[in-house]
């Protein structure tokens, strides 16, 4: 109970350190003050995730009256707080390096100057494109992390899900670029590792390491390759 309390007070003190207050960032169409603190971008990511590091404290409080089966239902409401964080961060992440690569495309044309000016639809079609993706299609992917790694009940689904949402908030925060896969799939290793070794399927993961490695220089060649044969036409 005492770790529960002082995480909830570092939780509360980072956050108040983290949130934007200056009314002249905090451009948004509501009116009340209280409302542009809150939706402001930035802003709305760190409470979200405060939210649920500040739920999952509170309840450690009760984890000794509850039994696993009940434990499980309420992590199970939990993860839709811990995959919405993710999400946003997935979306904050991954979604911004296509925009820079549109972007510095559209000043290379001469379309705008700076990225200051970019188009509405570039973040639009980006989102879109990422929301799309995700709801149509990936199973085989989901598969793999939900099962094959290691099989992740929902209290450690939430804990990896909020490690995965920090890790990405921080380095966004930072302005570091990183694979939501990768944060996401070391999240999972680590949660699983907290039971024994021997239950992360470690083959598994020898796989993906090595997928992670090839794809670096197999996408140089291809977007080589790419790059020449329009060269060809143009």
């Amino acid at each position: 109970k005492i770790i529960s309390a002082i995480v909830i007070l570092s939780v509360v003190i980072f956050l108040l350190s983290l949130l934007e207050f200056d009314q002249a960032k905090l451009k948004s169409h509501y009116e009340s003050y209280f409302l542009r603190v809150f939706f402001y971008g930035k802003n709305f990511k760190w409470i979200l995730l405060s939210t649920i590091l500040i739920a999952l404290a509170i309840f450690t409080f009760y984890l000794n009256t509850l039994n696993t089966a009940n434990a499980n239902k309420w992590f199970k409401r939990f993860q839709l707080l811990s995959s919405a964080a993710f999400s946003i961060g997935h979306g904050g992440n991954d979604a911004q390096k296509v925009m820079g690569i549109i972007t510095a495309a559209l000043i290379a044309n001469g379309n705008i100057a700076t990225f200051d000016q970019m188009p509405v639809w570039v973040p639009l079609a980006c989102y879109t494109a990422i929301a799309l993706g995700t709801m149509s299609g990936g199973w085989k992917i989901i598969k793999t992390m939900g099962t094959k790694i290691t099989k992740v009940t929902p209290f450690e689904g939430v804990a990896a899900e909020t490690a995965g949402a920090i890790t990405l908030f921080v380095t966004e925060a930072l302005k570091i670029p990183v694979s939501t896969t990768h944060t996401i799939t070391g999240a999972i290793i680590g949660v699983g590792a907290t039971k024994r070794l021997s239950a992360v399927r470690w083959g598994v993961t020898f796989n993906l390491l090595w997928a992670w490695i090839l794809t670096i220089p197999v996408s140089a060649f291809l977007a080589a390759c790419i790059y020449w044969l329009f060269r060809m036409f143009i």
